[in-house]
This record gives C-alpha cells, structure tokens and sequence, in this order.
C-alpha cells in the first residue's frame, strides 16, 4: 500500500500553508479564488481526500494535537493527558487521544490514522525514531520518556535518578537491607528505574538487588511479590517500577499476612492521587504529571510556531520521593 497522501503535501505542492488548504477544501472564503483553484487542483493531482473524522469533528481552522499514550486505563497516563488537556483548551486547541493499548502494531496503525488528522503529536512511542520520522509526514513531534535526535522533534525528558537514590536512602534509614525491586516485564532489556535502583544500592554497599518483572497491572503486581517472596523470604521492603504495580505489592502483601511497612515496606514511581486512597497510603517515587502534559503541548506550540525549543533543563521533569504510609 502506498503511503497516504495528507494535508501538508497537498500545501507543499500548492505552495501555501496547511491551514489554507484547509480553508479551501471547507470552502472559507478568507482566500481568493485563485489560490483556492490552485489548492484544489493540488487535492486532485494528488488523490488527496480528507479524513472524514477531521472534516466532521475537529474544526479546520484550529489547532489539533495528537496525543498518543499507551494505556489509558493506567492512572499515570489518564494523569498526564489531563495536563496536556488542560494545556491546549488554555490555548483553545483540540486534542484527540489515541491508546495503543502498549502494542507495537497498534502504535504503527495509529500513526497511519494520526498523519491526516492533527497538526502536531505528543506523546509516548516504542517504534524507532528513524520509523517514526518516515510515517509521521512532517508533523512535528514531541517525545515524552526518551530523547530525540530529528531535528523537527523535541523531547520531555524524565529523569528519577535523584528520588530513586532518595526513596533508598530512606529504605536504609528505617534499617531495612533486604531490599527488591519489581521491574517492567514487558521489556526486552532492564528499565532505567532499574539502573537507578541498582545504582542506589550500591551507594549503600548493599548487596545486589533481587529484581522480579511484573506485569503492569494491580494483579500483575500482586503475582510479581508473591513469586518473588517466596524465592526470597528474607526481603524487608520493595520498591516497585510504577504505582500499580505497588498497589498490587500492598494486596499481595495483605493476603500474606504481612503488615505494611512493618513486615514489608513497599514503594512505588509515579506519585498518583490513586496512592491516597489505598491503604496504607502510599509511599512513592513522585512525578508531576500535569506538568509532563503541558510541557508536551507548549513544546509542541513551540514546533508549530518554528520557535527555538526550550533549552534541555527545562524539559525535563524530575522525580522525587513523596513519603505516605507505606514505608
């Protein structure tokens, strides 16, 4: 199958905006007629046909940002699309979110639909960026959790070195030494957070840590301690890759037996309002997701608008620990 044809290659060919285009194939009458015919003589060359979608819901004339992120019945990310909502309708933008349920595929579908019905996209990728640059057509593109290397990409950079090495540091102060980790399953290779982890053990001359994988879920997470505490019984405290997992950790815990932090201390990385209504509260390595959503769409705007990006710094949205209940 040939590659769709979109928007900004009939305003390529035509040699006007995307936005006059837009005008044109929705019959404003904020251009002349001359520029209209040639837009539309371009349409025709090029077989172009609008998504129905765009032409039925999404006004031509403003600006919509794709926002694309892997799960959304994971609280992290329900979190970080309110930010980058909230973001764009202060900018009178819309927003139309695509869930690639964390499937390769279902991401390279997505990017196919995505191409001919926004302006700019954000969000959470697994495909390379070489793949990534190829499909998305010109669009710009805001990464969020990696970096970026194409020039009209920037990129949300999340960095949990310092709250990681902080929710050890308190693990240790408490006295616990027997501590575990229960990373990403779904991974080919280790997480970062379990580098950062590993890392902070060793400040601490600990022994190697035990790591388990669990899938990304709160059952997922209670089968993860489970197995792992009985092939090491002697584990004083967890540390978990998200909070869901971690709220697992805490039921798995409680069926145990085992009382929270007394027996076991279990922290987890995110930080969401979700951890306030469990019990104990949770303990957790904190991110500021509304502000990883904003930063997307102002970056994005920034793209848009062929503004120089923020410098590095101030792209980057770092964890630190929030001490709750359970550890």
């Amino acid at each position: 199958m040939g590659k769709r044809v979109t928007i900004n290659d009939v305003a390529r060919i035509a040699g006007v905006s995307r936005q006059t285009v837009s005008r044109a194939l929705n019959d404003k009458g904020e251009i002349d007629g001359s520029t209209k015919q040639r837009v539309l003589d371009a349409a025709r060359e090029l077989g172009y046909r609008p998504s129905r979608f765009a032409r039925g819901l999404v006004r031509q004339d403003s600006t919509t940002i794709g926002l694309v992120i892997p799960d959304l019945l994971n609280p992290f990310f329900t979190e970080v699309a309110h930010g980058a909502l909230e973001a764009a309708r202060a900018r009178d933008w819309h927003v139309i979110v695509y869930d690639t349920a964390d499937s390769i595929d279902e991401e390279r579908r997505t990017i196919e639909v995505v191409v001919s019905q926004v302006d700019a996209v954000v969000g959470y990728f697994s495909l390379d960026e070489a793949e990534l640059d190829q499909h998305l057509s010109g669009i710009p593109v805001v990464l969020i959790g990696r970096e970026h290397r194409t020039p009209r990409f920037s990129s949300i950079r999340i960095d949990g070195q310092k709250g990681v090495h902080e929710a050890v540091d308190h693990l240790v102060a408490a006295g616990h030494r027997r501590i575990g980790m229960l990373d990403h399953a779904g991974r080919a290779e280790p997480s970062l957070r379990r580098g950062w982890f590993a890392d902070a053990m060793a400040t601490h001359g600990l022994d190697a840590p035990v790591v388990g994988n669990a899938v990304q879920s709160v059952d997922g997470g209670a089968e993860a301690l489970h197995e792992m505490l009985s092939r090491h019984p002697d584990l004083t405290a967890v540390f978990t890759y998200n909070d869901v997992v971690a709220i697992g950790a805490l039921r798995a815990a409680r069926r145990l037996g085992l009382a929270v932090p007394g027996d076991l201390a279990v922290i987890g990385f995110d930080g969401l309002q979700l951890g306030t209504v469990v019990d104990p509260a949770l303990t957790s390595v904190a991110l500021d997701t509304t502000r990883i959503g904003a930063l997307a769409i102002d970056q994005a705007g920034r793209l848009l608008a062929g503004e120089p990006p923020l410098p590095p710094e101030e792209l980057q949205v770092s964890a630190t620990l929030l001490v709750r209940d359970s550890a």
